[in-house]
């Protein structure tokens, strides 16, 4: 092999958001002169450059190239030992290649962030929110929860108590709100609360602030048309009771009529009956044929047989109607 190469220091470490700097020794001993063609390969490739990429090296002299090392303070820099390698390639023997390796141990970091989703609750009972919990380190980390209540009137629960989140990942937590008393009538009450969120390792904990917002059962436009119309109906019922009493002190105020005796028998004599009515005769009508003279009644001597043709003789005469026929006395009627 035409080359010779060293890492100075073989191992390092470096802190997400810094840099490291190692060294690469690179000789040339063959009899000609070389060019060699310097990159980084591994997992910490992508944070790794080297300067310069080329070296020009004539026989048996030697150079030597820094490789720098800046991983980002993200989860991405995962804490613990990485292995990387730096791959050197000579121009005239290509197939004389060669990866000297190092190893590179990335600092561990912790970093969290929380907040209440949503900040502002509402519930006219019971309300309920939500936990977030971001690990924005570069090593797993365990969260705990505390809460601090309002006094005696909100009582706040956080379920579960702690959780544990990977890098990168985020964790949920549920917070439970529940009121003491219930709010019937008064508008919207408002319960500052707290919850304190302590990451293992650390002595201060995170607080987080929210409010629980209670709203009364009837709000407060129900009371006011509710007091209206509660007026309407005690004022309909005075006015419907006065003109009740109006009307039975109208009826009281008559005298009772007087209840005559109805008459006893007495020895004075009854009244005599008042005389019928007069009334008005009709006129008689006239008999519109001739009277005919009354036939004398017979003597004790005439016979009964001779007086038949003369009532035979009537009855045939052209002058009298069959129907009707008048009397001749003067108090006789037309029949």
């Amino acid at each position: 092999m035409s080359m010779w190469t060293a890492l100075e220091p073989p191992a390092t470490t470096v802190a997400p958001g810094d840099s490291a700097v190692v060294r690469l020794r690179v000789r040339n001993t063959g009899d000609t002169v070389e060019e060699y063609r310097l990159s980084p390969v591994g997992d910490a490739a992508g944070w790794a450059s080297v300067e310069p990429t080329v070296l020009r090296l004539y026989p048996g002299t030697e150079a030597t190239a820094e490789v720098t090392f800046a991983p980002p303070r993200t989860p991405d820099a995962v804490a613990g030992p990485s292995p990387f390698g730096i791959r050197v390639e000579p121009r005239e023997h290509p197939n004389e290649a060669d990866v000297v390796e190092g190893r590179l141990t990335i600092s561990p970091f912790a970093e969290l962030r929380a907040e209440l989703v949503p900040r502002t609750v509402r519930g006219r009972r019971r309300a309920r929110g939500r936990l977030a919990v971001d690990n924005l380190g570069n090593q797993p980390l365990t969260a705990s929860f505390s809460t601090r209540d309002n006094g005696d009137s909100v009582t706040v629960e956080a379920n579960p108590t702690a959780i544990q989140v990977d890098p990168g990942r985020a964790g949920f937590a549920e917070v439970q709100l529940t009121s003491v008393n219930v709010s019937w009538i008064g508008g919207v009450r408002q319960h500052p609360f707290t919850v304190s969120v302590l990451r293992s390792g650390d002595a201060t904990p995170q607080e987080l602030r929210g409010t629980y917002v209670q709203p009364s059962v009837f709000p407060r436009w129900v009371v006011t048309v509710g007091s209206l119309l509660v007026a309407a109906l005690v004022a309909f019922m005075v006015i419907w009771f006065q003109h009740d009493l109006g009307v039975k002190t109208q009826a009281s105020e008559q005298p009772p009529a007087k209840e005559e005796p109805l008459p006893q028998g007495s020895k004075s004599p009854l009244p005599s009956a008042p005389p019928p009515p007069r009334t008005r005769r009709r006129p008689r009508p006239r008999c519109p044929h001739p009277r005919l003279p009354q036939p004398s009644s017979p003597s004790p001597r005439t016979p009964v047989a001779a007086s038949r043709p003369a009532a035979a003789a009537v009855r045939r005469s052209p002058s009298t109607t069959p129907t009707s026929w008048c009397a001749s006395s003067p108090g006789s009627a037309c029949i």
